[in-house]
């Protein structure tokens, strides 16, 4: 099917672009801009604020992932031909180049990655609401903030965990490990803008209490220990 007849693809598209470019404006506009985020965030310093230049190199990684990802929207590649098949045929229908062995049309290169199409609103959802987040902070609205980080965060925990949840049929897997990886990173990055935007918005004082810190320790220890589980588990 060729490219601009296959509209699932051309939505995917869409959805997936669009918000990244708005999301990646809104950030450059916040970094940019005076006060900028830094300005901002140094002025308002509670307890889970975190080191700017760890912020900056995360977002470079996670852009960098997220544009790899948004390219298998672009790039399709036909899967290599059989070692003994690499021969035509034709057949009444009208296809050429079917697989001898099952008599199979070859897989279009125009069809997304089940896992890909499914995360795809969310990933939208989240770029839209980071976007949207960086706005209000510059504004220092940050009650109205911690809703975007709360929807954001509440969006990919859901992806990770039941979207792409072993028991589905996004499950991890060799063609879907991009998916994965922006999703679970996102969902990390979410968490902790949960935690930084909720710490100001109540005016939570740094450094945080002891039974805090000792309570985040404990729930992030058993968070990674679980999520290193199910990736051994998915392979």
């Amino acid at each position: 099917m060729p490219e601009f007849s296959n509209p699932q693809l051309i939505r995917c598209r869409i959805l997936a672009v669009g918000p990244f470019v708005i999301n990646v404006a809104a950030q450059l506009y916040g970094m940019l801009a005076k006060p900028n985020i830094k300005d901002i965030a140094d002025a308002n310093h509670y307890a889970f604020s975190p080191n700017p230049f760890f912020i900056a190199g995360f977002f470079a990684l996670q852009l960098v992932l997220q544009l790899y990802w948004i390219r298998n929207l672009f790039v399709w590649r036909l899967s290599p031909s059989k070692p003994g098949y690499d021969h035509r045929i034709s057949l009444p229908h009208g296809w050429d180049n079917f697989d001898p062995a099952t008599l199979e049309p070859p897989a279009s290169t125009t069809e997304v990655q089940p896992a890909q199409v499914a995360y795809v609103p969310i990933f939208a959802l989240g770029n839209l609401c980071i976007a949207g987040w960086m706005l209000l902070w510059r504004r220092e609205q940050f009650v109205a903030s911690e809703v975007l980080c709360i929807i954001n965060a509440a969006l990919q925990l859901y992806a990770v965990f039941y979207l792409l949840a072993p028991c589905t049929p996004f499950a991890l897997a060799k063609g879907n490990v991009s998916t994965h990886l922006v999703a679970r990173t996102f969902a990390g990055i979410a968490v902790l803008d949960v935690l930084d935007n909720g710490a100001v918005a109540l005016r939570y004082g740094a450094p945080p209490s002891v039974p805090v810190q000792a309570l985040t320790v404990v729930l992030l220890a058993l968070f990674v220990r679980f999520r290193c589980m199910r990736l051994v588990f998915d392979f």
